[in-house]
């Protein structure tokens, strides 16, 4: 991980790539370049607390919701972040988002992306993301997809969340990457999104079950806080890392 790497995040709703992969990217942030794309604010399906007051409205519920994601990416260290404002709960993907996506690929080259896992098992949105995200990635390296102005990207290595209810969504950890140097500004993101504040001990304590797994699988001892992930494609080098 340099300066010549490029990660390209893309969050189904506000708080989704805090929860589950907050530290990983962080650690980019400070030493390589993230790009963020927030496909909703997650309004309908993901801000319940939000609801509970009296008199809310749809354009109060995104103005909060902005606001945890401004403090929630400064913790984190990332500057270049978008927020597209699709409906969520069902979001729906069609040509012009995905060519959206494309050149939005085309236009980052990352050599990295993280997004959703294809199995979600109580939330659809993120199962459609993941999707999405996955042939947008497979589009973007292909000549025949012509967007003026876009040349076509290389082919990103992609890598899922850990979706939240773990087992049930039948889970296994692919990758598991170490974040102990990051944690505490993972944990100051979290606690940037008081719409969903039964997630934060959730996933403080998910960190340090990783970490568990992080020190087992490769008896480094340092490592206190991890996060996992699946991956899309092998892993293909010239030497196993």
């Amino acid at each position: 991980m340099d300066k010549n790497s490029n990660l390209l995040v893309v969050s189904a709703h506000a708080a989704d790539f805090v929860w589950r992969g907050g530290g990983v990217i962080a650690k980019y942030a400070k030493h390589a370049n993230v790009s963020l794309v927030i496909l909703s604010y997650g309004a309908r399906g993901e801000s319940n607390d939000l609801w509970n007051i009296e008199g809310q409205t749809l354009e109060n519920v995104k103005k909060a919701r902005h606001e945890e994601i401004e403090e929630a990416v400064k913790q984190l260290g990332v500057t270049d972040y978008e927020i597209w404002d699709y409906e969520d709960y069902h979001m729906e993907m069609n040509s012009e988002r995905m060519d959206r996506l494309v050149k939005k690929i085309r236009e980052v080259k990352p050599t990295d992306i993280l997004t959703h896992g294809p199995k979600d098992a109580f939330n659809p949105d993120h199962e459609a993301v993941s999707k999405f995200v996955f042939e947008a990635s497979v589009l973007s390296t292909s000549n025949g997809v012509r967007l003026d102005g876009y040349a076509t990207a290389k082919q990103a290595r992609l890598f899922g969340f850990e979706p939240h209810q773990s087992e049930i969504s039948d889970f296994k950890p692919e990758v598991i990457l170490d974040i102990t140097e990051t944690y505490e500004q993972k944990e100051a993101a979290m606690n940037c999104f008081a719409a969903q504040p039964h997630l934060i001990d959730y996933y403080g304590s998910r960190a340090k079950l990783r970490g568990n797994h992080a020190r087992r699988c490769s008896g480094e001892k340092e490592y206190r806080y991890a996060e996992a992930f699946t991956r899309f494609f092998p892993y293909v080098g010239g030497e196993f890392i």
